[in-house]
C-alpha cells in the first residue's frame, strides 16, 4: 500500500535483502480514484489522491537514496502524465495536479541527487487503454481523447516501455536527467 511510509520501507528493505540493491526505482503508483468535479472534492479524496500520486514517490525515494548512494548510484523513474501538461480530463483536476507535483518533484530530484550519481527522470504517458482507463473513462470520454491525439488512436502499454528500458539503461542515457519523456501519440508536443 503506497500509501503507508512503513510498508514502503518494508518492501524496500525486502528488495535489498533479496537482491543486494536496487539499481532502478519506478514510482509507478497512480490512481484518479474518481472523477470529482472540484466543487465536490472532499478532504479525504484530495489527500486519498495526493498520498498515492505524490507523497508515495517522496517516500519510496527517501526509502531508496541511502541504498543507491551506498552502491554508488542508480536511476528513479517517476511516472506523470499528459494530465500534468494540460489539468486533465473532467473531474480530474487533483490527479491532474497531483501528477504536477510529479514532474516539478523531477527536476528538483534531479538537481539534488546528482551528486550522489543518481539520475531523476520521470515518463508522462497521455491517453494509455489501461485498466486505468476502463475504470475511470467513458468510451464517449475516450473518443473524445482520441480526437485529441494527432497519431488518431488511444495508444498501448508496451509502447510506454521502450522510455522506461532507455531511462533505465546508464549506456544509452547516462547523460540525461531531470527529463520528462512525453509518450503520447503527439497528444502534447512541449
Amino acid at each position: 500500500d503506497v500509501r503507508d511510509t512503513a510498508a514502503i520501507n518494508a518492501a524496500v528493505t525486502k528488495a535489498v535483502e533479496q537482491m543486494g540493491r536496487i539499481d532502478v526505482l519506478i514510482n509507478n503508483a497512480g490512481a484518479l480514484v474518481k472523477r470529482a468535479p472540484l466543487e465536490t472534492v472532499t478532504d479525504e479524496l484530495f489527500d486519498e489522491i495526493i498520498n498515492i500520486n505524490a507523497r508515495s514517490v517522496v517516500a519510496f525515494t527517501r526509502a531508496v537514496i541511502p541504498v543507491m548512494r551506498g552502491q554508488g548510484g542508480g536511476n528513479i523513474i517517476n511516472v506523470t502524465s499528459v494530465a500534468a501538461r494540460h489539468g486533465g480530463g473532467p473531474g480530474a483536476l487533483i490527479y491532474a495536479a497531483s501528477k504536477g507535483f510529479v514532474s516539478t518533484i523531477t527536476r528538483g530530484m534531479a538537481k539534488e541527487l546528482l551528486a550522489d550519481k543518481i539520475r531523476v527522470n520521470a515518463v508522462a504517458p497521455g491517453v494509455i487503454m489501461t485498466p486505468f482507463q476502463e475504470r475511470f473513462t467513458t468510451p464517449e470520454q475516450l473518443e473524445g481523447f482520441r480526437k485529441t491525439i494527432p497519431m488518431g488512436r488511444i495508444g498501448e502499454p508496451d509502447e510506454c516501455s521502450g522510455a522506461f528500458l532507455y531511462l533505465a539503461s546508464d549506456q544509452m542515457s547516462g547523460y540525461v536527467t531531470g527529463q520528462i519523456i512525453d509518450v503520447n501519440g503527439g497528444q502534447y508536443m512541449p
